[in-house]
């Protein structure tokens, strides 16, 4: 196929999905509450909610504030069937309870071991003498430590997680093959140690977000490939007709993932031009079709559950998903501005990145119309601050990669820290905070115990908002001035360096409040894992208590 045909095609594509999102304006896909968007609740749950996050005083709170109070209009009969749903639901959260328990263990972990890593390649930046004692203390080897510890360890094993618990409520069975899940994870595990332990002493393979080399990329093949048994057998087993759109969003990231990781790490076979342009069809697609749908999942689960009402479009959901896998597959294309490559794939990848508002206005939309009439209920749900948050930074984080595709923006932004403040933008201020609400949301079902301290998920919260915000804001100013510097060519380069030295140490100041808040998280999780601190068992608590004999008894509501 010539430029031209590959070109036509891809704006016939692009314009296409266009005209199919006006024709669901058109169609008033707005309608609220269609049947599809209603299978994550139980018969007659609509209204009453779910926070197991949540005090005594903020589930009242959050009761205030729903559109009508469930089980008090309820019949007998009505209140027995959604008593018997909710069991169902409890068997199915005890099922998978101590896998998502073993995967959120180690995404805690991995984060702060990230965090500690990222904190101190960032100090070095402006404080070069820090640290050099050691050669694996040096900025180029800390800050690939602290990338891939990000990239393989907190991001994948805490979205898994939340999709091995998700899997078997959305299914409405029990989770099948967890042994499994467990093997693929000591594998995966035992891959990253030693693809770090490899970064440490010097050995990469010397591409961003693929530096691991690939003889010990084997284990995180063979542990995902374990991972995923268990999600493929729950699937078989499933009890429901139709699947939700936050199934066919983990469905298609767990099945694009091993594609994108096997192409990117076959030995010899990039060479030259041709492995840079695979390394950022990687990078890019790494994110854009394994940890954003991962996180839309969860946030189409989520936010519905927690404030009691069905999605507010389904349809726009679908559209959002099916666009989503048309319009990313090439939109990594735009690093490569400048560079050898040929110029249809940079004006293919362009496009691409241009119409990806298609599905985030979609989304943006969707969540907007879903939560009018609930944002006081952020005020109550400490889970839902930050799926609410995380969601508003999915939008902000892809239009701004839309308008930075473009030629005249990339010309400043290209090689400063605007663009590593944009790349923080998606995969933590809307990923890792959609998993950070997910994880407050999942841990009390998974543990029949709810977070001892209620005082610290709020310190979390604005510790990570607060440093986040310094952190991004620093960057972006700085890394514009950084590349208007390099652009005027009266200035030698030194210039564009000592211009960003203010922004860097923001930088830090805003990582060491991120970091603060990581280490209270982690901290806090741990005394949940130990059970340490206020018994705290009676408040939006769902789990199932064995009795006498094989009767079984749903505890909590």
């Amino acid at each position: 196929m010539d430029t031209v045909s590959l070109l036509l095609s891809a704006f016939v594509l692009s314009v296409t999905g266009l005209f199919i999102f006006i024709w669901s304006l058109r169609k008033k896909l707005f309608d609220a509450s269609p049947a599809a968007a209603k299978v994550i609740f139980a018969d007659n749950e609509i209204g009453i909610g779910e926070e197991p996050a949540a005090t005594s005083a903020q589930t009242d709170g959050l009761t205030r504030h729903n559109e009508h109070v469930g089980q008090t209009s309820l019949r007998t009969s009505q209140k027995e069937a959604l008593s018997n749903d909710l069991r169902e639901r409890a068997l199915a959260d005890k099922s998978s309870a101590f896998v998502v328990f073993i995967f959120l263990s180690c995404a805690v972990v991995w984060l702060v071991v990230a965090s500690l890593a990222g904190l101190t390649s960032s100090l070095k930046l402006h404080e070069p003498d820090l640290l050099t004692q050691q050669a694996w203390l040096t900025f180029g080897r800390l800050r690939t430590i602290h990338l891939n510890a990000v990239a393989y360890g907190w991001s994948p094993m805490a979205a898994l997680g939340i999709a091995i618990w998700l899997l078997p409520r959305l299914l409405k069975t029990k989770l099948v093959g967890g042994r499994y899940a467990i093997v693929g994870c000591m594998l995966w595990t035992a891959g990253l140690i030693a693809g770090l332990g490899c970064i440490a002493v010097g050995i990469s393979d010397g591409m961003e977000w693929l530096e691991i080399p690939w003889q010990v990329d084997i284990l995180i093949v063979a542990g995902g490939a374990l991972v995923g048994l268990p999600l493929v057998y729950t699937l078989q087993s499933r009890k429901v007709d139709h699947l939700y759109v936050s199934i066919w969003y983990m469905g298609a990231a767990l099945f694009w993932f091993p594609i994108l990781f096997l192409v990117a790490n076959l030995p010899a076979f990039h060479i030259g031009v041709e492995q840079a342009t695979m390394n950022w069809w990687f990078g890019h697609n790494v994110l854009g079709l394994f940890y954003t749908p991962m996180a839309l999942a969860a946030v189409y689960y989520f936010l519905p559950k927690i404030i009691g009402r069905p999605v507010q479009s389904y349809n726009l959901s679908l559209l959002g998903f099916w666009t989503l896998a048309f319009f990313y597959g090439q939109v990594g294309g735009h690093h490569l501005i400048g560079g050898p490559v040929p110029g249809w794939l940079i004006t293919l990848s362009i496009v691409q990145s241009v119409m990806m508002l298609v599905p985030v206005i979609s989304f943006s939309i969707n969540q907007h119309m879903t939560m009018r009439g609930h944002f006081k209920k952020l005020v109550y749900s400490p889970t839902l601050r930050f799926i609410v948050l995380g969601g508003m930074m999915y939008t902000l984080s892809s239009v701004q990669g839309s308008l930075e595709a473009l030629r005249s923006v990339n010309t400043v932004t290209h090689f400063t820290h605007f663009t590593v403040a944009h790349a923080h933008l998606g995969l933590y201020g809307f990923f890792t905070m959609v998993m950070f609400g997910a994880i407050y949301f999942v841990m009390p079902r998974v543990m029949s115990w709810e977070w001892p301290y209620p005082s610290l998920i709020a310190a979390h919260f604005w510790l990570v908002v607060v440093g986040f915000s310094i952190y991004f804001v620093g960057l972006t100013i700085g890394g514009w001035l950084q590349g208007l510097a390099m652009l005027d060519a009266k200035k030698p380069f030194i210039e564009s360096v000592i211009v960003t030295l203010p922004y860097l140490k923001s930088r830090s100041l805003g990582g060491s409040i991120m970091t603060l808040g990581h280490l209270i998280f982690a901290g806090h999780f741990a005394a949940m894992a130990f059970r340490y601190g206020p018994k705290r068992t009676s408040a939006a608590l769902l789990h199932v208590r064995e009795d006498s004999g094989d009767s079984k008894t749903l505890v909590g509501a």
